[in-house]
């Protein structure tokens, strides 16, 4: 991956350019593709940034090509939703064939989240694909998983997204759950077979240090609790401001307590989940982050899944030793999500604290995990069933925590994915009344935002379902790729 250190190599530029604030969106530089090569545009600007008059986004703009950057989406008339999603399809579609700045090269096209976006991400990419099944596009979907492996085999693990800034960190490891939703709709066994080598590397990179760690330690993604067991966190290999998020690290880490800051931010990148009062120590501020002190009860299911596909996909070309092996690891995970994650006295499954041996206090929605992959027992079930009824369904549908701190992952917004989990969570236990209204809450928004904007969001407030939409950390998007898929396949169901 040749463009690795393209913006360390234009530090001083990119620092100067990020500080002063030139874009209003700080994705803007990390995303600009040199027009000449970074040591002439390196000694340029040297030269230029000491003379009269000179003005940092001439420069920029004279040396740097924005490719779709302003990408909009516009129709002459607003079509009914469903249609409206199906045209979608081919405009959020991309391709990478070559890198280009710090794009990463793909082998074949993909969807993109939304019109600002040229990169493709990893675990959105799975909740799209429910849609591009719905919508009959099985190539696509056969795309997406095609790219997930090229990546697995040449970098090591899927990244954040494909852009040479996210190589320190990955997403949820989500590419089983892509190989079992190619299987429901084709049938084809061989997916796994074929896949076998991949599965195996990802489950390396979430593994790698696990060999030799000593207890109540933890190294990367691996944590050994003082009993001896193992379970993983979200992680990231660096410690520094993201660079597309690179002033607002730098103004937050000011005030933060600890040394790891920027790694705590990154990973918690990793979960998909930035920023949320499930990550904080005093569940208010994002300076007393700490995603490294938690083992997360999503990835270690998520984990177990891959574990139990790679039992199978052993299994299928009888390689019994490596069978039995997965088969293993998979009942000692369910063992151990049982015991670190499930809190009798709330009813609900939790994150566990590493430093504390405890779990922590943050009620959250990735408690639907164990029930989405049906770990859960019949009593734990109906437990978290009630509470999802009681503190997270909203009138918009299923809120991401029952605490609002003002970021994004918390309290009031309702986010696609966890629409779909919960719908799912719900029907695998046969409460079908609560998986209903999940569905109906959630569609009846996306509906009413899109009839009044005409587009399909990022998220949506899940409380107040009378504004035309819900904030975001950036200006709403024209997409929006997950909400898309989500909603045409919770309508089929």
């Amino acid at each position: 991956m040749s463009n690795q250190l393209y913006i360390n190599e234009i530090q001083s530029l990119f620092d100067d350019v990020q500080r002063s604030k030139i874009f209003s969106d700080q994705k803007m530089m990390t995303d600009a593709v040199p027009l000449f090569p970074i040591a002439e545009i390196n000694a340029k600007y040297e030269k230029e940034k000491e003379t009269d008059g000179f003005n940092l986004k001439d420069f920029v703009l004279k040396n740097f090509d924005f490719l779709g950057a302003k990408i909009s989406i516009q129709r002459e008339k607003q079509l009914p939703i469903d249609q409206h999603i199906e045209k979608l399809w081919d405009e959020l579609t991309r391709t990478a064939y070559e890198e280009k700045g710090t794009l990463l090269k793909l082998p074949k096209p993909y969807i993109v989240p939304g019109g600002r976006f040229n990169e493709f991400f990893y675990w959105d990419s799975y909740f799209i694909m429910l849609g591009l099944q719905v919508s009959g596009r099985v190539e696509m979907m056969e795309n997406i998983i095609e790219n997930c492996s090229y990546l697995i085999h040449n970098v090591g693990f899927v990244p954040n997204a494909s852009r040479t800034h996210f190589l320190s960190r990955s997403q949820p490891p989500y590419f089983s759950l892509m190989l079992d939703l190619l299987f429901e709709t084709t049938k084809d066994e061989t997916i796994y077979t074929k896949y076998h080598s991949t599965l195996e590397k990802e489950y390396a990179f979430w593994m790698d240090g696990e060999e030799g760690l000593e207890k109540d330690s933890s190294i990367k993604r691996v944590v050994k609790i003082n009993s001896g067991d193992v379970l993983n966190r979200y992680y990231d290999a660096e410690n520094t401001p993201r660079p597309e998020s690179y002033v607002i690290d730098i103004e937050d880490a000011e005030n933060a307590s600890g040394e790891q800051f920027y790694r705590n931010i990154r990973s918690a990148c990793e979960s998909g989940w930035d920023f949320s009062s499930r990550w904080f120590e005093d569940g208010e501020t994002i300076q007393t982050i700490e995603t490294l002190n938690i083992a997360e009860v999503d990835v270690n299911c998520l984990l177990w899944h891959l574990e139990k596909t790679l039992a199978k996909s052993s299994a299928l070309q009888g390689f019994t030793e490596k069978d039995n092996y997965f088969t293993q690891r998979a009942a000692d995970r369910k063992r151990m999500i049982d015991l670190y994650f499930w809190d009798e006295n709330t009813g609900i499954y939790k994150d566990y604290h590493l430093k504390k041996h405890k779990k922590t206090s943050s009620e959250h929605i990735a408690a639907l995990y164990p029930l989405f992959l049906g770990l859960a027992n019949e009593e734990q079930a109906k437990a978290v069933s009630e509470i999802i009824a009681e503190k997270f369904l909203y009138q918009g549908g299923l809120v991401t925590t029952t605490k609002n701190s003002g970021q994004q992952w918390d309290l009031p917004n309702a986010w696609a994915p966890y629409q779909w989990l919960g719908y799912k969570a719900m029907m695998n236990y046969g409460f079908t009344a609560i998986a209903e209204e999940i569905k109906n809450n959630w569609c009846s928004n996306v509906e009413r935002v899109y009839n009044n904007t005409g587009k399909l969001m990022e998220k949506y407030n899940a409380l107040d379902t009378e504004t035309i939409a819900g904030g975001g950390e950036y200006p709403n998007q024209d997409g929006f790729g997950w909400t898309n898929g989500v909603y045409l396949k919770l309508k089929l169901n």
